[in-house]
């Protein structure tokens, strides 16, 4: 009889658990990372893009070999070299035996773990690098010389950051390597103190000597690298060389390149012959120079020389800097207009402005989000914009012949009310049609005037494909098509009652399915997919709901953004894309910038900063030092299929052209874009805002002017943001006809205003007007000469035009404006002002300001009830923008206002979707009316002490307030 087998012991089991759980945890992380690679390759194939992955892939994985052998195989030599030369018999003292003792079963696994540890981590720091190394590589001439060494600029943007990273990276190496020489060195005796004196083994002298010498080397390389980069220093008065740089810095840092080439030498000899003395010498005085040329001399230079008389000494430099940045940021090409504006209104003033009062915007984009949503969302599943106060956006369109400006938004999907995994990726896929209403135009009730609208989709646009796949707020993914013949699951429109705004419908009979039948995202067609899908957003659903069928796609990464950034890595990309309908798809439109920091004496900033404002502060990128931009790609993805498509914009821009050698064939030229596309292109608010910071100060072109700053702007605060916040005031989208030009046309404009002053006092009056022409024409692949021309207004500085600060306060302060004010927010109301626009009109600035009033109760939103209008200290407040212009200017302004603006003083009317409106226009203003009287009797009896009649006011105007509500509703 065999003896039984022996029992596994306690310790041997525990042994095998652990690791059968470490190769466990092992395989589900490579299937988890091998989800998030496969996946990501069928998204960029899908989208056509694979090339763009897998030239980051590529450009990473050759960065990470450079790095990681660039930083293990020095490392592997020194260490080898200091084990191989130690010396065999020497004892230094019992502490250090016993490490030695310790080290020594270590040896093989330090030789190669160290340089294998530091190697893996050097290689991830290169291959984050690839961009750097891509620029280099592929970097073009500029065409264009520094105006201190004579070098093309390429070499400043592509290829001294390249040389910087390398040095840079090579100094750690050899620094690390000489710590692992003298720790192992001194460890094994072969560096060691006896008598007194320093021993040092002939081999690791040798060793060592080297070490430093390269080490010193790099020092060098490194210092005349430091020469050019002076020409992008922003720590001086301004960004480049000054008079200090030129005259101390520069030719101090050449003197010491060529005093650490020689101690470079000092120690080759130092490691032949054995002799310190000499190369530790040139150390020294390498030392003492690097203090003396390089800190004291330049130092003296600048407070002994230059403060006395910077004015004089800094204005060649400084005139460096501001033709740099002129060109840098755009504005060299600006065509700047002396307008000596009046500030007093006469009687036909804008009759030969006829075409900018014509398209006067009384919509504000950031106030009518919840208009839109009451009038037509119709249900809860769709949103206008993130929230409910997000800003719309502005475009324009060509109705019955003529270019209208709009407001317009995408109806998008919210899925805010469903919890069912099948209802947010099987039923709720996509929202449904543009909604667009005229700018210029309100009902006689203060609603939008919609000239496309409903559901289904009807107006004045062109057959187009309304359903909304890919947005802003679309879904983290859905799954949509392969039906397999059966009946569709997206749910497509409320369909029946429910396209009235009826709410309460909600059977399949009051619905209506569809079925997605593009080319949106990567198909579900087998098992192994499904699963890696399910890994990805961890929801086993995909994997076993009988939904997905073999020719469903899954749809994800759909906001616009998102999508450029992934195909196009290399773009600082606009933070206000918008949606526009061309050519029968709704397709966003968002703007792409290639940048540097790199320009030589052009002036840094930072471009989050720069974007952040009244209705931008927060932004996506993660650029922000910069000191040159180009608006150099169009992009526009399909809100239907998502498809991606980038348009060479600016084929001038060096670092588009570098780009483009590195992901050919995937930016197509504008000769492919529509006619229809590019009337729909604009001149892109994130540019403009970086622009008009710059223009703030180099607007002086004059460098001794420029050197008093006596002459700075800065955009004016928004009106409308509390005190607290200090928002600039968004630039905004009019058409306009600028003094002096012969057409009018879809322009981006801002103010400027002077800086304050270090007491703190300012004078908020105008001192410029910045605008950017942004039609891009109509012509199937020509881009318009005009598009994207700067034109800046500068008022003389003895002209006191107010600016919109003054002019606000001139509103608030107005006792015929206030008292109405006040009547308007007495009851359940309260009353907003919109955006305050300033045009160049009636050789002035005429402002412009609408009122909404809006009820407290859960469904109101606000309606446009009064215009205000200010000319120089001049003040109208109407209900109409015509009578409002009028009573400015002598009763008869001559301009032509579109049918249908401001509020209308005549009776009830009814909105386009042919519902009648809920507000008595007539009753509301004779109520108020009735209402002002009474507060003016109130307050009369108030003074004289007679409380009867006081009472009797106060009865008669709580009765017009009740009527002002009653003709609401």
């Amino acid at each position: 009889m065999s003896d039984p087998k022996p029992a596994v012991s306690p310790s041997r089991s525990t042994r095998l658990i652990v690791i059968s759980l470490i190769v466990l945890g092992g395989l589900v992380a490579l299937l988890y990372a091998a989800a998030s690679i496969w996946t990501d390759v069928l998204w960029y194939r899908q989208l056509g893009y694979l090339q763009v992955l897998t030239t980051q892939w590529g450009s990473s994985a050759v960065m990470f070999v450079i790095g990681f052998l660039g930083m293990a195989a020095p490392l592997w030599l020194s260490i080898w070299l200091s084990f191989r030369s130690q010396p065999t018999y020497v004892r230094v003292n019992a502490t250090l035996d016993q490490y030695q003792r310790v080290l020594e079963p270590l040896r093989t696994g330090i030789t190669w773990g160290l340089p294998i540890f530091f190697g893996l981590i050097a290689g991830l720091a290169a291959a984050s690098n690839w961009t750097t190394a891509q620029l280099w590589l592929n970097g073009v001439d500029t065409g264009t010389t520094d105006a201190q060494f004579g070098l093309d600029l390429g070499f400043y943007m592509f290829d001294l950051p390249f040389y910087q990273q390398v040095v840079s990276f090579a100094l750690i190496v050899v620094l690390l390597s000489a710590v692992l020489l003298v720790a192992l060195s001194y460890l094994y005796g072969a560096i060691r103190i006896e008598q007194r004196r320093l021993r040092v083994a002939k081999t690791t002298r040798v060793q060592l000597a080297v070490t430093i010498a390269v080490y010193i080397a790099l020092q060098a390389v490194q210092i005349w690298l430091s020469r050019y980069q002076q020409l992008t220093d922003s720590s001086g008065l301004f960004t480049g060389a000054g008079y200090t740089s030129v005259n101390a810095v520069i030719p101090g840092q050449t003197i010491l390149a060529a005093i650490a080439v020689l101690v470079v030498i000092g120690f080759v000899v130092a490691a032949v012959t054995g002799r310190w003395r000499v190369s530790l010498v040139g150390g020294a005085v390498l030392v003492v120079a690097a203090l003396v040329i390089g800190v004291a001399y330049p130092w003296g230079i600048q407070a002994f020389r230059v403060q006395p008389s910077e004015r004089s000494l800094e204005q060649e430099y400084l005139q460096r800097n501001i033709d740099a940045t002129r060109a840098a940021y755009g504005l060299d090409d600006i065509d700047v207009e002396e307008y000596d504006a009046v500030t007093t209104a006469q009687a036909g003033a804008l009759r030969s402005d006829v075409e900018t009062t014509a398209s006067i915007r009384l919509l504000d984009p950031e106030l009518v989000s919840d208009t839109f949503r009451q009038l037509q969302q119709y249900k809860q599943y769709y949103q206008f914009g993130a929230s409910s106060d997000a800003a719309l956006d502005v475009d324009r369109y060509d109705i019955d012949g003529s270019s209208v400006d709009t407001v317009l938004a995408v109806r998008e999907l919210s899925q805010q009310s469903s919890d069912s995994w099948y209802n947010n990726t099987i039923v709720y896929t996509h929202g449904y049609g543009v909604v667009a209403a005229y700018g210029n135009q309100v009902t006689s009730d203060g609603k939008p005037i919609f000239f496309e609208s409903n559901i289904p989709v009807s107006g004045a646009l062109e057959d187009y494909e309304p359903r909304i796949y890919f947005g802003e707020n679309s879904p983290e993914y859905s799954i949509v098509g392969g039906d397999d013949g059966g009946s569709p699951n997206e749910l497509d429109y409320p369909a029946s009652s429910s396209a009235e705004g009826d709410d309460t419908a909600s059977s399949d009979s009051n619905q209506t399915y569809t079925t997605f039948s593009g080319d949106g995202g990567p198909v579900l067609g087998d098992g192994l997919t499904k699963l890696l899908y399910a890994m990805k957003f961890g929801s086993i659903e995909i994997l076993t709901s009988d939904a997905v069928s073999s020719g469903s796609q899954i749809l994800y990464d759909r906001d616009p953004v998102d999508r450029v950034q992934k195909v196009a890595p290399y773009l600082t990309l606009d933070s206000d894309p918008y949606p526009a309908v061309v050519d029968g798809r709704v397709q966003w439109v968002i703007d792409g910038y290639t940048t540097s920091n790199s320009y030589p004496y052009s002036n840094k900033v930072s471009y989050n900063s720069a974007i952040n404002d009244s209705t931008q502060s927060t932004t996506r990128t993660t650029t922000d030092s910069i000191n040159y931009v180009r608006n150099s790609v169009k992009a526009t993805v399909d809100a239907y299929d998502g498809s991606v498509k980038l348009y060479a914009w600016d084929t001038e821009d060096p670092v588009l052209q570098t780009w483009q050698k590195v992901f050919p064939s995937t930016l197509a030229p504008i000769s492919e874009m529509s006619a229809e596309l590019l009337s729909h292109v604009r001149y892109p608010t994130d540019l403009f805002k970086v622009q008009r910071l710059q223009l703030g100060t180099y607007h002086v072109t004059d460098a001794g002017s420029f050197y008093s700053n006596e002459d700075a702007w800065q955009v004016p605060a928004d009106p409308q943001a509390s005190t607290d916040s200090g928002a600039k005031q968004s630039p905004y989208y009019l058409t306009m006809k600028l003094p002096g030009q012969s057409d009018a046309a879809f322009t981006l404009y801002s103010t400027f205003i002077p800086v304050q002053q270090s007491s703190g006092s300012s004078r908020n009056v105008l001192r410029g007007y910045l605008a950017a022409n942004g039609d891009a024409g109509s012509t199937a692949g020509e881009k318009s000469e005009s598009y994207g021309k700067l034109t800046l207004l500068q008022l003389p500085g003895e002209t006191n035009v107010p600016g919109p600060g003054q002019v606000q306060n001139l509103f608030d302060s107005d006792n015929t404006v206030s008292t109405e004010l006040n009547l308007l927010r007495q009851g359940q109301t309260t009353v907003t002002s919109g955006n305050l626009l300033t045009l160049p009109v009636g050789d002035g600035l005429l402002y412009v300001q609408p009122v909404y009033v809006r009820s407290t109760g859960e469904t109101s939103y606000p309606l446009l009830r009064k215009i205000l209008v200010a000319f120089g200290d001049q003040v109208a407040f109407e209900d109409t923008l015509d009578a409002a212009l009028d009573d400015i200017f002598g009763g008869d302004s001559g301009a032509v206002v579109s049918d249908g603006a401001g509020a209308s003083s005549s009776g009830s009317s009814s909105t386009t979707d042919g519902s009648p409106s809920n507000v008595d226009g007539s009753a509301l203003n004779q109520a108020l009316e009735t209402a002002r009287q009474a507060l003016q009797e109130r307050e009369a009896a108030r003074v004289s002490g007679d409380w009867a009649a006081y009472g009797t006011a106060d009865a008669k105007l709580q009765q017009a307030i009740n009527d002002a509500i009653s003709s609401q509703q």
